[in-house]
């Protein structure tokens, strides 16, 4: 049987699957379908400094091969969380982050602050695909200077293992995953959804309140595997990639793309036990190749 464990920075993984933020809710609501302790990880909703409503539905679509969500970072707070979420997650037997999200830098660097200081929560994944209200609304992920300066002000604050999503929405990727690696960043998670839109032909209106919204599942596959397998070859540290992967073969295809673990996400809707199976299978692909370790097949592309 070969060896699952993989490492991201300094964090131990028991194997490289991991729940993407957004479609896994707290874990919790998953226990009952899924034995979480089998997962490399599980990384919770993302929460922001203060309690956000969310945008007004509606807020999500179907697509073809896909969905549209304009979901808005709906969450009641970090110091809810660490006050009613965490006591109830915080023993569960595998690796709990949390996907950090801000409308400034400051608010980045205070929510870490207080993630900081829960024992149990070993990383977070910085969400650098929200708006700058500072600089006119663009992403704090578009834009090199911006994505060095968030960061760098969480690094000196944050003592664990940081992850930071990248956006998808930009021209070269890779410029983005260098200036988050020369500022400390320990991973890089990628791709984010891609930005789209849905139409009701009838009601000759958009279908999502917020006229666009994130787009995710199979049909963006195409385009992260392109951009892990970019990323992987242009920084040093380990990429995590996720972006449309519904079964174990597509899991290993990002592997073999550069990527040292992966998450899963719309997957998680269509089938909750989907984590589990795909871990099998990435298990079964090493055994039947001939492969000893997870470690082995990362970026053989």
């Amino acid at each position: 049987m070969a060896n699952l464990n993989v490492n991201i920075g300094n964090l131990q993984l028991k194997n490289p699957v991991l729940t993407a933020s957004g479609t896994f809710g707290y874990g919790v609501e998953f226990q009952d379908f899924v034995d979480l302790a089998r997962l490399g990880g599980i990384i919770v909703k993302g929460t922001t400094l203060n309690a956000r409503e969310g945008n007004p539905y509606p807020r999500m679509a179907e697509t073809a091969a896909g969905m549209l969500n304009a979901v808005g970072l709906q969450n009641k707070g970090v110091a809810y969380f660490a006050e009613k979420i965490y006591p109830e997650i915080k023993n569960f037997d595998t690796n709990i982050m949390v996907n950090v999200s801000g409308s400034t830098v400051e608010e980045y660097v205070n929510t870490a602050l207080q993630i900081n200081e829960l024992d149990k929560i070993p990383a977070i994944e910085l969400n650098i695909s929200c708006p700058n209200v500072k600089q006119g609304g663009m992403a704090f992920g578009t834009n090199c200077v911006a994505a060095a300066e968030v960061v760098r002000a969480v690094r000196r604050a944050y003592r664990k293992t940081l992850i930071v999503k990248l956006s998808p929405n930009v021209t070269d990727i890779t410029e983005i995953a260098r200036a988050v690696e020369s500022e400390g960043a320990d991973a890089v998670s990628l791709i984010n959804t891609l930005l789209g839109m849905a139409i009701d032909a009838e009601q000759r209106k958009p279908k999502l309140s917020t006229v666009t919204g994130g787009l995710s599942g199979a049909c963006i596959k195409p385009i992260a595997l392109r951009m892990v397998w970019q990323t992987a070859k242009a920084v040093k540290i380990p990429v995590i990639g996720l972006g449309g992967i519904m079964n174990a073969q597509d899991a290993v295809e990002f592997m073999l793309a550069g990527a040292t673990a992966i998450q899963t996400g719309t997957a998680n809707f269509i089938d909750p036990k989907i984590s589990t199976k795909i871990i099998d299978g990435i298990a079964q692909y090493l055994d039947k190749h001939g492969f000893k370790n997870a470690d082995d097949i990362v970026g053989l592309i």
